[in-house]
């Protein structure tokens, strides 16, 4: 466009100072590299093995989320719609098979309500079969992401959507035992069971941790409740437990377009889902335990469980939140053999000591998952200090995060409409640091009038802040020489260039001269790269 340069022009006046790329002290490094920081080398299964302490945290620990996972996944199966052991054999093998392929040791992966919830469609709709080919192209989609580099977009979730989720997660596990207290064929005893079993969780650790106090909670309630007679609503209320091992089946389903198009929607659908949640979960664990986990390897292990669970009849599944804090929270296990028992001795349970389980009191295992569920919320986040400090974009998005997950029960939805508004108030916020001013102007000629007036842009120049731009100008006031200088600014978007095309447009038309200064690197490229060829600057 005539009377645009772009380049630093030698001009009267002050001097412009050269433009200094900004170096950062931080370097970013890739969602999936290890931490560069020195840490404690994290406990592994040899050394669990080698080790009689390691050894029985880890062995308890499975114990205990196998106990917890019985009722979650005949309640899950419910929901998808399928019998109760498609969700109990989904548990078994997405338990073992992430132990091994797994990128994050100790975090428990199983059939979920959220899989259950997309899914559940597809098996009421269609049938068995294309209810087992959904879960396995599901999987299969779920290694193709990996493999696309999809993990690495975590980095993109803030820190306020992450307290969001944790809190939400810790609400939906307290809600979700609600039917188990509330109603008119619950016995009154029940609530003195819940409250002593919570009173059990609370107490045992500051006499002892030799054995987790979850398994004690439970153990004790079940030889109460057995040794007394009282009738109340136990696992095997939940539903029928199956007798035999799981078999490798193949789902009857044609392999022809009309089948994809049938079940295609569900399986993105799912392996996004799973893939979202089994992430943001890996993230929680790193936090809690100061250790690092491959998230890419994470992500294709989710698949390859998927897969696998789908070829054994299973309804597929990602982490659980839940058992993962009773896990690596409540029991203390580091390592991935926690995981792979977890995964053994729920099906030993269900399969070989099926009646016994079936007499473990529902309470039992309600208050466990209360205290999972008080353990689990940031209450560190809710605290009047951190309210008043907290700027309130931070504490928005963090509602905004924990409002839709609870009224969708959908923690994808939740995450997702939390990233968004985090975006669209960052760009709020970004866009109000850009200011112009006058900075000089000089007589050329000795006319006593200005002839180069000189503007100065700083910030951020995007669609969010750089919409207003050419308002900011006086065009019929200017002299016929305005030089506007971005050397304490950036150029990030085409709406930034469409905007300096328009600045020089509108002082082009009435016969002045309008010259771009100050930029270099990738913002110069930008702009010769787009000016004049974006028809929304005229």
């Amino acid at each position: 466009m005539p009377g645009l340069s772009w380049k630093r022009s030698v001009l009267p006046g002050p001097a412009l100072s050269p433009r200094t790329p900004h170096v950062s002290s931080l370097s970013t490094a890739p969602a999936d590299s290890a931490p560069q920081h020195s840490q404690q080398e994290p406990p592994t299964v040899r050394s669990a093995l080698r080790s009689p302490r390691l050894l029985k945290t880890e062995i308890f620990g499975g114990l205990v989320v196998a106990l917890a996972l019985i009722p979650e996944a005949i309640s899950f199966s419910i929901i998808a719609g399928v019998p109760p052991q498609v969700g109990l054999f989904a548990s078994f093998t997405m338990a073992v098979t992430i132990s091994i392929v797994g990128g994050r040791p100790a975090m428990i992966s199983a059939a979920t309500g959220a899989v259950a919830l997309v899914i559940a469609p597809v098996a009421r709709d269609h049938g068995m079969d294309y209810f087992i080919a959904t879960v396995i192209l599901a999987g299969v989609l779920q290694i193709v992401l990996a493999l696309l580099g999809v993990a690495k977009l975590m980095r993109f979730i803030p820190r306020s959507v992450m307290t969001g989720f944790v809190n939400a997660l810790a609400i939906l596990i307290f809600l979700a035992q609600l039917p188990h207290l509330l109603g008119e064929d619950i016995p009154w005893i029940v609530y003195p069971l819940v409250a002593a079993g919570i009173a059990i969780m609370v107490l045992l650790p500051r006499f002892t941790t030799m054995v987790p106090a979850p398994l004690v909670a439970i153990l004790l309630i079940t030889l109460a409740v057995v040794a007394s007679g009282w009738t109340m609503p136990n696992v095997s209320d939940q539903g029928e437990l199956p007798e035999s091992l799981p078999e490798l089946l193949f789902p009857n389903v044609p392999l022809s377009l009309e089948t994809l198009q049938i079940i295609g929607p569900f399986a993105l659908a799912m392996a996004l889902v799973g893939i979202l949640e089994s992430l943001m979960t890996a993230k929680l664990v790193d936090d809690i335990t100061d250790t690092h986990s491959d998230k890419t390897r994470e992500t294709w292990g989710q698949g390859i469980a998927n897969v696998v669970t789908g070829f054994f009849g299973g309804m597929g599944g990602c982490a659980m939140i839940g058992q993962t804090m009773i896990n690596v929270k409540q029991s203390g296990a580091r390592t991935r053999l926690s995981t792979f028992l977890a995964g053994v001795f729920l099906l030993i349970l269900v399969v070989a000591l099926g009646d016994i389980v079936g007499l473990i009191p529902m309470a039992a295992l309600v208050a466990v998952m209360i205290m999972v569920s008080v353990g689990t919320f940031d209450w560190h986040s809710i605290r009047p200090i951190t309210l008043r400090m907290m700027p309130w974009s931070e504490t928005a998005v963090m509602l905004v995060t924990v409002v839709a997950t609870v009224a969708t029960d959908n923690l994808a939805i939740g995450v997702v409409l939390g990233v968004i508004a985090a975006m669209i108030l960052f760009a709020r916020r970004v866009a109000h640091l850009v200011g112009i001013e006058k900075v000089w102007e000089t007589d050329v000629d000795g006319d006593d009038t200005v002839d180069i007036r000189r503007y100065a842009v700083t910030g951020q120049l995007f669609w969010a802040s750089s919409n207003d731009l050419v308002y900011q100008f006086d065009y019929a006031g200017d002299p016929t020489t305005v030089i506007v200088d971005l050397t304490d600014a950036d150029v990030w978007d085409a709406s930034t260039v469409a905007s300096l095309d328009a600045i020089q447009s509108k002082y082009s038309a009435r016969g002045k001269e309008a010259r771009i200064i100050g930029l270099d690197g990738a913002s110069l490229q930008r702009l010769e790269r787009l000016s004049g060829k974006l028809d929304g600057g005229h």
